[in-house]
């Protein structure tokens, strides 16, 4: 509300600024230089008054930001401390020891699981694993089939 206060006043030391220097204009024609050198003077000072307003409205502004700046810092500490307190709570609901004890029951079950597929591999017998290792090697000896030889004699050699 001060900034647009301040800025409004400038507004109007800026109108009275042109009117004044067009009256003095207007008194140096007339003649009246005492009163136009009066009417500059009063003119002069109103500038200055100008220059310590912008000033002021700088200042204005530069604290707004800094205010605003500070709700937005306000605003990720109350992020943060939300964060911690669900962080918190978390813990809370989550122990180390109860991580470790879901870890631990978890390598337990894997571990059983293991035994399981263990036993039910080695459920072959001995004569079946006889039986797989013949069928294998059969296998084997048909992909290694050998060509046919021809039962045509060979060619004499010609001297």
């Amino acid at each position: 509300q001060q900034r647009d206060k301040l800025k409004q006043f400038q507004k109007r030391v800026g109108l009275n600024l042109q009117r004044e220097r067009a009256l003095a204009r207007q008194l140096l024609q007339d003649g009246k230089r005492e009163k136009a050198l009066l009417l500059l003077k009063k003119k002069r000072y109103q500038e200055q008054l100008l220059d310590r307003t912008e000033n002021q409205i700088s200042n204005l502004e530069r604290m707004v930001q800094d205010i605003e700046f500070t709700q937005i810092e306000m605003k990720v500490i109350e992020g943060l401390k939300i964060g911690n307190e669900c962080l918190n709570k978390m813990h809370q609901v989550m122990s180390i020891e109860e991580v470790e004890r879901i870890i631990g029951e978890t390598q337990d079950a894997v571990e059983y699981q293991r035994q399981i597929d263990e036993i039910l591999a080695g459920s072959l017998t001995e004569e079946d694993e006889d039986a797989i290792l013949e069928e294998l090697n059969a296998i084997t000896q048909e992909q290694m089939e050998l060509p046919e030889v021809p039962s045509e004699p060979l060619p004499e050699k010609i001297p």
